[in-house]
């Protein structure tokens, strides 16, 4: 939602709850001198503090608003202000944004039986030396290599309580399964709890940053493509690149409705 200064709290999270996406971001006027725009992105329970797909769609369609064909943004969350590069599609139906995220962070790692229990998998099936970890370009995130395709595919939300009680401990938003080759090609599925749910997140930009900083760290690969999504019927792709001591996650963005609201 663009122009949300008059938007309280209570009102975007019923927004947020109306909507039922995994995210819903509400642009307004920054608080920081040098941001741009002040982005406010709700799930249907709570504000997160940085989220990547929320952030590369409203850049995207914060562009179009303003008629900038191509634009350099600095967008203000929690988290602190993110410079965002987008660059708008011929036909006006959208564009692709790429986020720089913020400093990467490594924190705990986490018992393999631990985390393959709350995925519905076995120890044998995430990798045997890439240890689950949480890791944070803006949002801590448990990254958890697998190891194959056919061991993500079986992967399944489970009970939301051990779910939720894992994430809670890291202080994070999803338990992040992934499968990626040495060429950077790979493969996601990311999964979070919400009250008594658990569900599955289509496209997590705020792990695929955390993903590449872990994969570079441990195994050298600088550069990823990520799919993520098909199991639910919403696939997408992210991609995410070490550009010096930061980690930039981009992906093109379609424009599928606009509206107005009266408040």
């Amino acid at each position: 939602m663009h122009r949300a200064d008059p938007v309280d709290d209570a009102t975007m999270l019923a927004f947020a709850r109306e909507t039922q996406l995994s995210e819903t971001s509400f642009i307004q006027s920054p608080a920081a001198p040098d941001a741009t725009y002040r982005n406010r992105i709700w799930t249907v329970g709570r504000e997160l503090p940085l989220a990547g797909h929320p952030s590369l769609g409203a850049a995207v369609a914060e562009a179009a608003l303003r008629g900038d064909r191509s634009a350099h943004y600095r967008q203000q969350t929690p988290a602190g202000v993110q410079a965002v590069d987008v660059e708008l599609r011929g036909d006006g139906r959208g564009g692709r944004a790429e986020l720089v995220c913020e400093p990467t962070g490594f924190r705990a790692e986490v018992e393999r039986e631990r985390v393959a229990a709350v995925c519905g998998l076995q120890a044998a099936d995430l990798h045997p030396e890439l240890c689950p970890q949480w890791v944070s370009t803006g949002v801590p995130q448990l990254i958890v290599p697998v190891v194959d395709r056919d061991a993500l595919l079986r992967a399944r939300t489970g009970e939301a309580a051990p779910l939720a009680a894992l994430i809670a401990e890291g202080d994070g938003i999803v338990v992040y399964l992934a499968v990626v080759g040495e060429d950077g090609r790979g493969w996601a599925r990311a999964f979070f709890a919400e009250g008594s749910d658990a569900i599955e997140d289509p496209a997590t930009g705020s792990a695929v940053g955390p993903l590449c900083a872990y994969l570079h760290r441990y195994t050298g690969i600088s550069s990823i493509s990520i799919e993520q999504g098909a199991e639910i019927g919403r696939p997408s792709r992210l991609d995410a690149r070490i550009d010096g001591d930061r980690v930039r996650v981009g992906g093109d963005c379609v424009i599928v409705m606009t509206g107005e609201a009266t408040l």
